[in-house]
């Protein structure tokens, strides 16, 4: 069985089935394997094999960026994904962090790299006629080493949501290891097509899009995601299963249902971080399954939803996932819910979400020890994310870290506050912070609103009054209603720009809770004086 990215491709070498359908062309998996080929010819005849061949590609998802990572794996050598949202010295800092000795990049791209130090790295334009005889003159490929199951197929960067990204180490056999339990519960088969529209720079696209297609012998169909594309393009491609991360569901449900939106290919949907409100309406309005878990860049914790997961739940952990306070380093509290459904020990059960068998499948960021040694303290694996369990092993997100608030003597995270405000039924998005007062912190929540809907002071007021399961002391003191709100290239709300704006953000409309009132009114930013 294989048990690499290498050995997979070599698997399908000759099939004649469709691998990549892209605008108007399509490619079998053995063009696209025999091309690949060549790309990985070409490469390494102008590597520096004495030191780490590290091959960056800077591209959106295109069938040149599908034929970049056959390349690597087939080349034997390791390809970094950077991110095509990042910028200026940030962008250069990714690359030399990563020691990489080529960027393959596009005539889009291209000029993200001018004037930046790149520490040597050479820049090839993958549309260039250069580059094309370099491929077509490349001769028969000699790979720089026969990949086993621990090396690394790729240096993945963290999303950047709490720090500066990281370049995780991501083994060749992760993505055989997540491609068949996939494949096995859609029933996905080389007839079938995966729509890739999350970036495919980052882990949650390879182990949730890539993987199924390498292991089933699926067409893959790169895309650029939009929300307002998204139905024409699985209609165009004839895609059955797609994959997501972040907010795509909110977006798409944002744009006007139509009464036809059910007649499409689509079978199923897999991702991570979508609400339950969200994942049963995108189920119900195009007709498909959609599961939603848990898994960490570094692939550490993995949480899987099964059949009777309470609302608000993710699911639960696999062996070794358990809830932890990082002060003591001891397990917390089993969560107590009141008749109301409201956490009440809430100190003493939210806790941060850890691995107690150690690293998990987690193989270190490349040139952090660090980071790599954060993460990895006393035998265990430590995420960031701050989480509860109830008594029978259900898993409840509260947040990040840096989500805790200190509100009128009471410790609170935003998990909680924000998955009530989510069933608000004009909300499309929303983010829950805390900015500093006189006394500990203020609840402020950033909302965004579905196109067609609307929201009052008065409404929120009304909503939350009736939320028995929520603490006044969780009702938000600011509410900014934005038009978007900042996120990561894999669709992650960045808190961290958030706490930076505070609430003087004047784009948007502001409604404050005066001390000593539930009822909202509409500020001016100016009024506020908080920064």
């Amino acid at each position: 069985m294989a048990d690499t990215v290498t050995a997979l491709l070599l698997d399908r070498a000759e099939d004649d089935r469709v691998a990549i359908v892209c605008e108007d062309r399509s490619w079998t998996w053995r063009e696209h394997i025999a091309e690949a080929r060549r790309w990985a010819s070409a490469v390494l005849d102008l590597a520096d094999t004495g030191r780490p061949v590290h091959i960056a590609t800077l591209l959106s998802n295109t069938p040149a960026m599908l034929t970049a990572l056959a390349a690597g794996a087939l080349g034997g050598y390791v390809t970094v994904g950077l991110n095509d949202t990042r910028r200026g010295e940030p962008l250069a800092a990714d690359v030399r962090r990563a020691d990489v000795q080529i960027i393959l990049t596009d005539a889009e791209h291209r000029g993200l790299l001018e004037d930046l130090d790149l520490g040597g790295a050479r820049v090839i334009d993958t549309g260039s006629a250069h580059w094309l005889e370099s491929i077509t003159a490349a001769g028969e490929l000699v790979p720089h080493s026969v990949p086993t199951a621990m090396d690394t197929f790729m240096l993945i960067f963290t999303s950047g949501t709490s720090g500066n990204p990281k370049p995780v180490r991501l083994a060749h056999m992760l993505v055989p290891f997540a491609g068949p339990p996939l494949v096995q519960r859609f029933g996905i088969t080389p007839a079938d097509v995966c729509y890739l529209a999350m970036p495919l720079f980052h882990s949650a696209a390879i182990m949730g899009g890539y993987c199924v297609a390498l292991c089933s012998g699926a067409a893959m169909a790169p895309a650029k995601f939009s929300a307002s594309n998204f139905l024409s393009d699985i209609r165009r491609y004839g895609a059955t299963y797609m994959n997501y991360v972040g907010k795509p569901l909110a977006y798409i449900l944002a744009t006007p249902e139509r009464p036809g939106d059910r007649d499409n290919p689509l079978r199923a949907a897999f991702g991570n971080e979508a609400s339950d409100r969200d994942i049963d309406e995108f189920a119900r309005r195009f007709d498909c399954s959609v599961w939603d878990g848990f898994g960490s860049t570094e692939m550490a914790i993995i949480i899987t939803r099964e059949p009777g997961t309470p609302h608000g739940s993710i699911g639960k952990g696999f062996p070794g996932v358990a809830v932890y306070n990082s002060e003591t380093g001891t397990e917390c509290a089993v969560a107590v819910f009141d008749a109301n459904g409201a956490l009440t020990n809430a100190e003493q059960a939210i806790g941060e979400l850890v691995n107690t068998d150690g690293s998990g499948l987690f193989a270190g960021y490349y040139n952090d020890d660090a980071a790599t040694a954060q993460r990895l303290r006393e035998g265990m694996y430590w995420s960031g994310d701050l989480a509860y369990r109830d008594g029978e092993g259900w898993i409840y997100l509260a947040g990040r870290t840096a989500d805790w608030m200190r509100v009128d003597g009471e410790n609170l995270t935003t998990g909680p506050i924000e998955r009530v405000l989510q069933e608000l039924p004009a909300v499309s998005r929303v983010a829950v912070y805390g900015v500093p007062d006189d006394v500990g912190d203020a609840v402020v929540a950033a909302i965004v609103l579905r196109d067609t809907m609307s929201l009052t002071p008065q409404q929120l007021a009304d909503f939350l009054r009736a939320r028995t399961d929520l603490s006044p002391k969780a009702w938000p003191r600011y509410v900014r209603i934005l038009d978007d709100l900042p996120t990561t290239a894999t669709n992650k709300i960045l808190k961290r720009t958030l706490r930076e704006q505070a609430v003087t953000d004047t784009d948007g409309v502001l409604w404050q809770r005066l001390p000593r009132t539930f009822d909202y009114l509409e500020q001016t930013t100016a009024a506020t004086g908080s920064k």
